[in-house]
């Protein structure tokens, strides 16, 4: 059975990198853009007017789109390293992490609602606890364990992306309570492949 293509997000990062393959660029300063462009749009988003909050959705399709580019530039370059792995890992975890936390902050700032503030900061600090049983999974069950949907060119975490026109479009809030919440619920979705994957073991 022939290998899946990649996600077309992956693809237009390997063309976008291609350049720099040759260059003294290494993936870990792309690694750390992607950080830099991430910590930016959860400022934006948590303490700037709501008339910024397209800057800050801008900011952070960046910071995902970068988080490709680091993996595809090891690559083409021979760049690759177990450091590099775990730090791709650790920055696309704390991206998230900002983000819904920042999210929660603005939403709490501009409507006054506890309740957004909570599911944001839950929906943040869900982020670390998915990553730490992921990369535990992958460890001790192999890649298999974590593979994510994946159905011509989209992979279920692409849906990220619509970050940009929800918000562009005025729907931040939208956004913001379905991927928040779908966030808690990836959570236990993945507690429990977690417990599956080791009672097969």
């Amino acid at each position: 059975m022939s290998e899946p293509k990649p996600p077309y997000d992956q693809r237009l990062a390997r063309i976008c990198v291609r350049p720099f393959a040759g260059t003294f660029l290494h993936p870990n300063v792309v690694t750390a853009l992607s950080l830099l462009l991430g910590a930016a749009s959860g400022l934006v988003f948590g303490f700037s007017e709501p008339s910024m909050q397209h800057l800050a959705a801008l900011l952070f399709i960046l910071a995902v789109f970068v988080d490709h580019m680091d993996g595809e530039l090891a690559r083409m370059s021979g760049k690759t390293s177990q450091l590099g792995y775990f730090l791709d890992y650790i920055v696309g975890c704390t991206n998230y992490t900002i983000l819904f936390c920042s999210l929660g902050v603005a939403m709490f700032r501009w409507t006054g609602s506890d309740e957004a503030l909570l599911v944001g900061l839950a929906a943040g600090l869900a982020n670390p606890i998915i990553v730490g049983l992921r990369l535990s999974m992958e460890r001790r069950f192999g890649s298999n364990a974590v593979e994510h949907p994946r159905s011509g060119g989209f992979e279920i975490e692409d849906f990220i992306y619509l970050i940009g026109p929800l918000t562009w479009f005025g729907g931040l809030s939208y956004f913001f309570w379905l991927y928040a919440l779908g966030t808690i619920g990836y959570l236990i979705w993945t507690l429990w492949e977690f417990a599956r994957w080791a009672w097969r073991e």
